[in-house]
């Protein structure tokens, strides 16, 4: 029988450091190298993110976003560099994409069963905080874009978790469900004080939803609000300028709510008129690597 060696490049949070420089800490990567097949796919990569705080990576395909969510979950090591993370931290995660066979006749309630621990009464709260209760009877197979990521979202709520890890969750929903959906995500962060870490293509669609933004290009080109990311020459260079033009700083202003099937309804915790907006979490200082 042989035994693993353990992974010396991950360790919790020390609890009584924590609690005197940063009680709040969650999750902290610090100079992440990863390299698979002869590639370096990350570079000294440094992350850090606290209760109640929304993180958001950008950057182009083939950036490292993903093999960063990896390395944060624990499912990769880095090849140097450590992460620390809070004890006990539960997190709750939801998946770029979820491929159901259309053959498979697996109801929503019996996949959200499915999860360790997941009782009914859980499982009526999480579809019902997502917005999906009226789908619970449904097949997945026969769910929407929008109906199947906000049932993954229930799922990652059935943990009760800590930190929520969201790998561009609105993958497949229409750009007035996306706005509808980082709304939900803010919510979610309001109401559970837990930090979320949530990857993401389009700053424009996450500004009003997102506290803190890196982006990302194999290293930490610029990092900080969204309006300074979409200023810095290294975003403005790494997604050209005809790119950033298009994709305009986005304020989402409504006085309604739209159901799963897009339609208006009404919301009693909705003031008519008020504004969707986002809270700033402490400036972060640019790396000085950007754009090289």
């Amino acid at each position: 029988m042989t035994t693993a060696s353990p992974d010396h490049s991950v360790r919790r949070l020390d609890t009584a450091t924590a609690t005197t420089c940063d009680p709040r800490a969650l999750l902290h990567l610090h100079g992440i190298d990863y390299h698979s097949g002869g590639r370096q796919l990350l570079q000294q990569v440094h992350l850090h993110l606290q209760r109640g705080q929304i993180l958001t990576l950008i950057g182009p395909n083939g950036a490292g976003k993903t093999t960063l969510v990896k390395i944060a979950l624990g499912l990769l090591s880095p090849s140097s560099g450590t992460v620390d993370r809070s004890p006990g931290l539960r997190i709750g995660y939801m998946p770029q994409r979820l491929q159901v066979e259309p053959t498979m006749p697996i109801s929503v309630q019996r996949f959200l069963a499915l999860a360790p621990g997941a009782q009914p009464a859980d499982i009526a709260a999480a579809l019902a905080e997502v917005g999906a209760t009226r789908v619970a009877d449904a097949r997945m197979a026969a769910l929407s874009g929008g109906e199947l990521q906000r049932v993954l979202l229930a799922r990652a709520l059935l943990r009760e978790p800590e930190l929520l890890v969201l790998d561009e969750p609105t993958q497949g929903v229409d750009l007035k469900g996306q706005a509808e959906f980082y709304r939900l995500i803010t919510n979610i962060r309001d109401r559970h004080q837990c930090g979320v870490l949530m990857v993401s293509h389009d700053l424009h669609l996450v500004m009003s939803a997102t506290d803190e933004v890196i982006c990302l290009n194999q290293h930490v080109c610029c990092h900080g609000h969204p309006e300074q990311v979409s200023n810095d020459p290294a975003y403005l260079e790494l997604f050209g300028r005809q790119g950033v033009q298009a994709m305009a700083v986005y304020t989402h202003h409504h006085n309604h709510e739209h159901d799963l099937a897009g339609e208006v309804v009404d919301d009693p915790d909705h003031v008519h008129g008020e504004h969707c907006q986002h809270r700033h979490g402490p400036s972060l200082l640019h790396n000085p690597r950007k754009g090289g």
